[in-house]
């Protein structure tokens, strides 16, 4: 099993509604270090946000959810977790979801169907960022 890129192991919020991916997702952290919590709708990971009594590092989600979007549910959760990093998926490139207001260009996306690695370096760019906000 690879290591996690701290000693520490990060605990990652993913939130797809398609139940398949998400436990893909899950599965790919779990086996490198990490520390997962998943959520296949808006409320329900908000619910986890304000129920969890440890840190939550990153949030993964889709931007297309029913009842909400990625976009609104990263905004609901940094309210509630002020400084934690964000990681969005979707079948759009960036460009076009920059374009339709989904999200900024400074936002970390991953295209879909994407490879673990690819899903790792986005992780780990969210959490270089969180840690550059808190340093």
């Amino acid at each position: 099993m690879s290591e996690a890129p701290d000693a520490e192991r990060p605990t990652v919020l993913v939130v797809d509604d398609e139940e398949d991916l998400r436990d893909i997702m899950r599965r790919m952290l779990e086996r490198r270090g990490f520390t997962t919590l998943s959520a296949g709708e808006p409320e329900e990971a908000v619910a986890i946000c304000r129920d969890q009594p440890g840190p939550i590092d990153v949030l993964i989600t889709d931007l297309t959810l029913p009842g909400a979007s990625g976009g609104e549910l990263a905004k609901t959760i940094r309210g509630l977790r002020p400084g934690i990093g964000v990681v969005f998926v979707s079948g759009l490139p960036k460009d076009i979801a920059v374009g339709k207001g989904e999200i900024t260009e400074d936002d970390v996306l991953v295209k879909k169907p994407f490879t673990a690695d690819a899903l790792l370096e986005a992780l780990r760019a969210a959490l270089d960022e969180k840690k550059k906000r808190e340093g």
